[in-house]
């Protein structure tokens, strides 16, 4: 607040100066001779400022869209059962260094519960959410905003979005409120939004921002970073929570907030609604989601790329190598081709084109603006599901290998895992907990080149090899861009 001394004595300061301005005047005769005034802008009009004529103005409140809004919103509950090994010597270092464990290891379970919320999105009672909220979760349940709570399953989870699609299983007789989606391409820097939820369980809250910034990058390890980021306070609880704008529409699902504290200090994250409505009607579907493939490897564009291709800024995504039988390849593009825009929205990084992509149906086209040799041309791609996409084997029986779901390597699951379109062998996509294929370790992601000598090309080998029982197996596999060797008994 500024003081009226203040204000005083900077009034006086001017009008002494302006007399001093007088009185330093240099004389007539030495002025050679009458100077033309110069020329003053004359000042803008005040923008004119009227007062409210009625109440309605005065009382100027979000009310009305969070009415409508919140009942859409939902607390989610998810409860994870895990068995933890104790000892009953664990705590007497005694006991422990004079007998170990004794043999007297015992199994008890561990429950845990995470906080969380959820958007209805379909008046059926489909649930959209995190990934993380429900993840591991063995019971999940959503409270309405009016109180009653549903029984919920798990119909489609995508930890690389980080979202979740949950279904009520034994939904009321009458249609639940469900929130339309906007389009988040159309959200501005300085747009008004709000954000409700259920921060730190303490019941559903609002809060009101605007739109920071679009299009953040390096806030999760996520496969399609782009997130809108607001000031709106997001704290834990909120997460899986709706993003609305004035109009009552989702534009974001709020996950993420960035602090030092664990509360919120004005930078939250939310994924945008043109991504979480692809998800949401997959889950709707039926719970199987399929992104195009575009059967390129890329890289972000550095100011010394950008130099050297005669790129005026550093920006879009350089295609280091094209896969064969890809939508790129189909297309012409070639390595060292610099993507620049997607059906006219601008490609600062490779995470923007992963974003857009990924939004578009299989089966549809984008157009893509490129650059190569110092000019730019547009080419219309065919968007394709990655080849073999889906096709997961699983080993029955009674096998060391029971419980363990392989798909056979692709161009596309070799770019998925970071590894060269030439990689061969077959990927581990699931492992039933509890079955022998977990005992025995096997981790989603694995990649098993070799069993007992023969080397693995494709799924249905695996099978066949798989379910013999010989007496051991030696197994060959990658993980984390490592090779391994075990020998497991039989």
């Amino acid at each position: 607040m500024i003081s009226k001394r203040l204000i005083t004595v900077a009034l006086g300061s001017a009008i002494l100066g302006l007399l001093m301005g007088y009185l330093v005047l240099p004389p007539l005769a030495q002025q050679d001779a009458p100077q033309p005034p110069v020329p003053v802008e004359a000042p803008a009009p005040l923008q004119t400022r009227e007062l409210p004529e009625s109440e309605a103005q005065i009382q100027l409140s979000f009310a009305p869209v969070v009415r409508n809004a919140t009942p859409s919103v939902v607390n989610v509950y998810a409860t994870t059962v895990t068995q933890e090994t104790v000892s009953p010597f664990a705590a007497d270092p005694f006991f422990r260094r004079f007998f170990g464990d004794g043999g007297m290891l015992r199994q008890r379970p561990r429950q845990s519960q995470s906080l969380g919320s959820g958007v209805i999105v379909d008046a059926s009672g489909v649930i959209l959410t995190n990934s993380h909220v429900v993840e591991g979760a063995t019971d999940i349940r959503i409270a309405t905003a009016d109180g009653r709570e549903f029984a919920v399953e798990l119909v489609l989870d995508d930890p690389e979005t980080d979202l979740a699609v949950l279904r009520v299983r034994d939904p009321a007789d009458e249609p639940f409120a469900a929130l339309r989606f906007a389009d988040s391409d159309g959200l501005e820097v300085g747009d008004l939004v709000l954000a409700i939820g259920n921060p730190f369980g303490v019941g559903q809250t609002v809060t009101s921002g605007i739109v920071s910034a679009l299009a953040r990058t390096g806030v999760e390890g996520s496969n399609y970073e782009f997130f809108i980021q607001t000031d709106a306070a997001i704290n834990p609880g909120n997460s899986g929570g709706a993003l609305i704008d004035l109009s009552g529409r989702l534009v974001g699902i709020n996950t993420a907030i960035f602090t030092r504290t664990g509360g919120s200090i004005g930078i939250g994250f939310a994924i945008p609604a043109n991504m979480a409505r692809v998800v949401a009607e997959a889950g709707i579907a039926g719970g199987t989601l399929v992104r195009p493939w575009f059967g390129a490897l890329m890289q972000e564009v550095t100011a010394d790329i950008a130099d050297s291709l005669g790129l005026e800024r550093p920006v879009g995504a350089l295609i280091t190598e094209v896969a064969p039988g890809g939508s790129a390849e189909a297309a012409g593009l070639q390595a060292g081709d610099v993507i620049v825009s997607v059906d006219g929205f601008p490609v600062q990084q490779p995470s923007a084109f992963d974003f857009r992509l990924a939004t578009q149906p299989i089966g549809g086209s984008v157009e893509i603006a490129y650059f190569r040799d110092g000019r730019q041309s547009t080419v219309t791609v065919e968007l394709q599901a990655p080849p073999g996409s889906g096709e997961i084997v699983e080993i029955t029986g009674n096998t060391r290998f029971r419980g363990v779901g392989v798909a056979t390597m692709t161009p596309a699951i070799a770019e998925e895992l970071g590894l060269p379109y030439s990689a061969e062998g077959v990927v581990v996509r699931s492992v039933t907990r509890g079955s022998p294929a977990d005992a025995m370790g096997l981790q989603t992601g694995d990649v098993i080149l070799n069993l007992n000598g023969r080397d693995i090309t494709d799924a249905e080998t695996f099978r066949a090899i798989a379910e013999a029982r010989p007496e051991a197996w030696q197994i060959v596999l990658q993980r984390g861009g490592r090779v391994f060797r075990s020998y497991v008994s039989g």
